[in-house]
């Protein structure tokens, strides 16, 4: 089953989200801010990042461009997650290097769609 790298920074979500993926068969990494997702991208090359874009040291926005910089993270997808739900809000994050976009609180059924869409995998969620 494929790698996912978490990155959020409040521990609840991160708790609720981590444990419901690991029970459908993913290993879950976790990163709190996005300098840590930067440094574990790099080194574990996780099959997808779900990136929150309000976190401390290294916002999301900034974090996604970093990763789409890097030739050794920029094929792995990546699934913005955050609170902003605004007009325009899915198009910055597509525009920071985002493949995609959801919304806090997470629908996990509507996410987990989108994971097995990037990931190319089969079967229903």
């Amino acid at each position: 089953m494929a790698t996912i790298l978490l990155v959020e920074d409040n521990e609840m979500n991160r708790d609720m989200l981590r444990r419901r993926l690991e029970k459908r068969g993913y290993t879950v990494l976790i990163a709190e801010d996005g300098a840590q997702a930067l440094e574990s991208a790099c080194a574990e090359l996780p099959d997808l990042i779900l990136l929150d874009m309000s976190l401390p040291v290294v916002d999301g926005w900034t974090a996604a461009a970093n990763l789409k910089a890097d030739e050794r993270t920029r094929s792995i997808p990546v699934i913005a997650l955050t609170a902003h739900a605004m007009d325009g809000d899915r198009q910055k994050a597509i525009a920071a290097g985002c493949d995609d976009y959801d919304t806090k609180p997470v629908d996990l059924k509507r996410l987990l769609v989108k994971i097995v869409a990037h990931l190319g995998e089969e079967g229903s969620v």
